[in-house]
This record gives C-alpha cells, sequence and structure tokens, in this order.
C-alpha cells in the first residue's frame, strides 16, 4: 500500500507542531499555553513514530494511524483555541493529518 499522501501529512504535521511548541514557549505567558505545548510534543512524537513504522514496514501501522488520527485531531482543537498565527496553521496541519490517518486506519 502506497502511503505517500499520509507520510507527507505526518512530516507537515510534525513540522507545525514542533514550530507551534516552540512559538507557544516565546509567547507572553506561556503557562496560559501549557495544554497546547503539551499536546505539541505528543502530536510531533506521534507523527514522527507513525513515519518510521510506515518506512520499516510495520505491521501495526493501521492501529498506530487511529491512536495518531486521535491525538492529532486532539492537538487541532487546543490548537484552534489561540489565535497565534502558529496555533492556526498548526491546527490546519493536525486536521489534515488526522484525516489521513483515518483513511490509513
Amino acid at each position: 500500500m502506497n502511503h505517500e499522501n499520509l507520510i507527507n501529512a505526518l512530516h507537515e504535521c510534525m513540522t507545525a507542531c514542533n514550530h507551534c511548541f516552540d512559538a507557544c514557549l516565546n509567547e507572553e505567558d506561556p503557562g496560559m499555553m501549557s495544554e497546547c505545548i503539551r499536546l505539541d510534543r505528543e502530536c510531533a512524537d506521534i507523527c514522527g513514530y507513525l513515519e518510521q513504522a510506515i518506512a520499516r514496514n510495520s505491521p501495526f501501522v493501521k492501529e498506530l494511524a487511529a491512536v495518531c488520527a486521535t491525538i492529532c485531531e486532539a492537538c487541532g482543537k487546543e490548537c484552534e483555541k489561540h489565535d497565534h498565527d502558529h496555533c492556526q496553521e498548526c491546527a490546519k496541519a493536525c486536521f489534515a493529518c488526522a484525516e489521513a490517518c483515518r483513511q490509513t486506519a
């Protein structure tokens, strides 16, 4: 099965989450961003892990994609609550990735 679209979505989501994570730490009140920061980390990690799992032809890609979709959705919902550009961009990437994951799961 060709996972090219999923791999692209995972990579974009991971990059957006890492950017958002870093940018949140530099906001005036990072404490207000704590849930966003926490979910950015969770999301970037699972996206990176799933990308690696696909590359090594893991037998658990479907299961991991289902978990990844759940985490991406949660991260997107948190990010979209914040007006910062980096949060809004991250939310878009998360929702796109969640959709790509659901198509695989």
